[in-house]
C-alpha cells in the first residue's frame, strides 16, 4: 500500500485518522513488523513525554521566550555568527569526513519489540478468517498440544480460557524468522460477543525487553510477558483489565512453576 506515509503512520499514533484511513493504515501495518516495532517505541515514548512534561503545559511562558526578547537575543548573537562563518567553512570538510567516520550505527528494534509486532500481525491476518482461522481445530486439543510441542521443542499445553468465558478454537504453527529455532505458535480464543484474542507463543528465548508489558497498538491492545519457560505475547480487542487476567490464567497453565512477573504499564 504505496499510499502509506509516515505523516499518515504519526496522525494514526495520534489518534487523528479517520476511520477508513485507520483501516488502511492497520492493514499495512499487519503486512510491515518491523514499521509495528517501531510505532510501538513511538507509543511509549509518546506516553513518557506526557507524562513527564504534561504539567509543563499550564505554565506562564517566562519572560525571556517572548518574541520581543526573543528578537533582541538574535540581534545580538547575528554578528558574532558571521564573524565565525569563515571558520567554520573551513571546518565543515574536515567535520564532515569525522562524522561519518565516526557515525554510530543504526539500531533496529529489540528482539521482544519484534515479537510482539510479529504477534500483532499475524493476529491481524487471522482473526478476521472464518473457515481458516485456525490449522487444526480446538477439538483436536491433545494433538495440537503434542505437535506444537515437538515443533518448538518445548512443553506446550494449551491454556484452558473457558472461566474467563473465552473458547478455545485451535492454533497453528507460525514461522518466526526472529528467533534461533524460526518458529512459533499461536493460539486462537473467542467470547461469547465474537471477540477473538490470541496468543502467540515461542520457546524462551533472552528477548532484551521486561519481563512483562501492556501496551495497545492500532485498535487492539497487547500483553508481553517473558519467563524461563516461554515467551508469550497476548493480543486482543478486550480491555488491558481483561488480558491481565486472561495471562494470568493462561501463565499458570504454561508455566506452573515459574514466578509470576510484576506488570508493567507504558
Amino acid at each position: 500500500m504505496s499510499e502509506i506515509t509516515r505523516d499518515m503512520v504519526m496522525a494514526f499514533l495520534d489518534g487523528h485518522l479517520d476511520e477508513p484511513a485507520r483501516s488502511r493504515v492497520e492493514t499495512w501495518l499487519a503486512a510491515n513488523p518491523d514499521a509495528m516495532a517501531e510505532l510501538g517505541q513511538l507509543q511509549r515514548q509518546s506516553d513518557a513525554i506526557r507524562t513527564l512534561y504534561g504539567p509543563v503545559i499550564s505554565e506562564p511562558v517566562p519572560a525571556r521566550l517572548s518574541p520581543r526578547s526573543m528578537a533582541a537575543e538574535y540581534a545580538r548573537r547575528r554578528w558574532r555568527i558571521l564573524s565565525r562563518a569563515a571558520m567554520i567553512v573551513g571546518l565543515l570538510g574536515i567535520g564532515l569526513a569525522t562524522g561519518w567516520l565516526l557515525r554510530p550505527a543504526i539500531e533496529g528494534p529489540a528482539l521482544y519489540e519484534r515479537l510482539i509486532a510479529d504477534a500483532v500481525s499475524a493476529h491481524n491476518v487471522y482473526v478476521a478468517e472464518n473457515r481458516h482461522a485456525v490449522e487444526v481445530s480446538g477439538e483436536e486439543t491433545e494433538h495440537l498440544s503434542s505437535w506444537l510441542s515437538s515443533r518448538l521443542d518445548t512443553a506446550l499445553v494449551m491454556p484452558d480460557l473457558s472461566e474467563a468465558g473465552l473458547d478455545f478454537l485451535g492454533g497453528r504453527l507460525l514461522p518466526a524468522p526472529a528467533l534461533p529455532g524460526g518458529r512459533a505458535a499461536q493460539l486462537m480464543y473467542e467470547d461469547a460477543r465474537g471477540q477473538r484474542a490470541t496468543l502467540y507463543v515461542t520457546p524462551a528465548i533472552d528477548a532484551g525487553g521486561p519481563e512483562l508489558e501492556t501496551l495497545r497498538l492500532g485498535g487492539d491492545n497487547v500483553l508481553y510477558w517473558a519467563s524461563l519457560v516461554v515467551t508469550c505475547t497476548i493480543v486482543g480487542p478486550q480491555s488491558p483489565e481483561t488480558l491481565r487476567a486472561l495471562a494470568s490464567i493462561a501463565f499458570a497453565q504454561l508455566t506452573p512453576s515459574a514466578t509470576v512477573p510484576v506488570y508493567r504499564e507504558l
